[in-house]
């Protein structure tokens, strides 16, 4: 079996995006084709552009990346008569903490993306599409280039496609392992030969994007949704959700818990049921503290705020975000002072230095954190945490200072209980030998 599986499907499971998981040769484009492949792309050929648009404005789709923006209003800003080439650009990156879901989309079927593209060029008027894949994704890189040398062998790309008039082919493109290159505007300054910086905006890349011309960039699993939207329709996938967020999400299911992997559910599937029934509870029988419910950017959740729908707006509701769907879970033994050292850590290093309080305002927190974890910390530096991330928020060229900034702010405001302890000088009671950090 080709593919790769991380772990044993639930019976819960609403299987559409994995639906071809486990078949035999599933990457390959004749597994493809005889499971209903490309039927959507032809569909869509006969379908008027605003028609293709209407329909994914239905379904209810939002960006699978983390922002949850609407497609199919995302698609609908691109200008229909510009006289510029316009492009499809899929976000392959995945460099999120804890998330590990478009990976597995890219290795196990791969076509499945490439219609997903397809579909959007022929509602825009596209001539080419990039996928940009994190350069350390070796295997996804070689089965993505094998897939579009299959469908531009068999007409689906190329010139006079299926003899339809329509000209549309696809590349791959690499970054170098850069978190930052998975905002929109850094990751088409990359594809473009550049630095991997962000783009001061507006202009949007639907109006000025790669190249300077228009285009749609949006993630692997949004784009791997769209042809179930074409062929089964707007509204039934819609349906399958919530209201104002459609169809079913992969969850990455990691931490403490007796089953973690990857997992295909309905949007708004309630958090509390996700860790029992699906990912098999707590491991070891201990009891839940906290979950980070979208990747490492998103505001943490105590257990009690637990029982809650996984779609955008309740987690929005809730003070936190659903993000790109990696749900981190954290058992009673786990030290929230190290847990938001971690994550700050990761966002220290991955600053592109480009503006100030990203570069700073991560380097500060880090310090800070590092300090307080190590018990050198002062009952005023958990007041300085908060104060310097919201200094950052809101106030940076890209969402990375955001995604810094929030968590930091959540994890001093609900665990402000464990950070006091820490100001006291005393051994943590998670790990009493933490004192080494400070020398690293």
């Amino acid at each position: 079996m080709s593919g790769m599986l991380y772990n044993e499907p639930s019976p819960l499971e609403v299987k559409i995006l994995t639906r071809r998981f486990g078949l035999e040769r599933p990457v390959r484009i004749d597994t493809y084709l005889a499971t209903g492949g490309y039927q959507a792309f032809q569909k869509a050929l006969k379908m008027k552009p605003e028609e293709i648009i209407e329909e994914v404005k239905a379904s209810n789709l939002r960006g699978r990346g983390g922002a949850g923006f609407p497609t199919g209003m995302k698609w609908g800003f691109v200008p229909r008569h510009s006289l510029k080439p316009k492009y499809i650009v899929a976000n392959g990156d995945e460099g999120e903490p804890g998330t590990c879901k478009d990976r597995l989309l890219m290795e196990n079927d791969p076509h499945q993306l490439l219609e997903g593209m397809m579909i959007a060029a022929v509602a825009v008027g596209a001539q080419a599409g990039y996928i940009y894949i994190r350069g350390e994704f070796r295997k996804c890189l070689e089965t993505v280039e094998q897939a579009i040398r299959e469908a531009r062998e068999r007409g689906y790309l190329g010139k006079n496609i299926l003899g339809s008039g329509f000209d549309f082919d696809m590349f791959t493109r690499t970054g170098a392992g850069s978190y930052e290159c998975g905002e929109e505007s850094a990751l088409l300054e990359s594809l473009e030969g550049k630095r991997g910086v962000p783009r001061i905006r507006p202009p949007f890349p639907a109006v000025v994007g790669a190249f300077g011309c228009p285009t749609v960039l949006n993630n692997v699993e949004t784009f791997c949704a769209v042809p179930h939207i074409i062929n089964d329709g707007g509204a039934a996938f819609a349906l399958l959700g919530t209201p104002r967020n459609g169809g079913t999400r992969l969850f990455c299911l990691s931490g403490h818990i007796n089953r973690p992997g990857v997992y295909e559910l309905p949007m708004g599937f309630n958090l509390l049921r996700m860790i029992e029934e699906v990912g098999g509870g707590i491991r070891g029988g201990k009891k839940l503290k906290a979950v980070i419910p979208g990747g490492s950017s998103c505001p943490v959740l105590k257990a009690e705020e637990c029982d809650i729908a996984m779609d955008f707006d309740t987690l929005a509701k809730a003070k936190s975000m659903l993000g790109s769907g990696g749900v981190i879970v954290m058992d009673e033994d786990t030290c929230m002072v190290k847990a938001a050292m971690r994550i700050l850590s990761f966002y220290a290093h991955e600053s592109c230095g480009w503006c100030v309080p990203c570069r700073e305002g991560t380097t500060w927190l880090k310090k800070l954190l590092v300090r307080f974890h190590a018990g050198e910390g002062s009952r005023s530096d958990i007041d300085l945490i908060a104060d310097v991330a919201r200094n950052m928020l809101g106030r940076t060229f890209c969402p990375l200072g955001d995604a810094a900034a929030m968590p930091a702010m959540a994890f001093v405001e609900k665990f402000r209980d464990e950070f006091e302890a820490h100001a006291e000088g005393e051994p943590c009671p998670f790990e009493p030998s933490h004192r080494e950090v400070l020398a690293r």
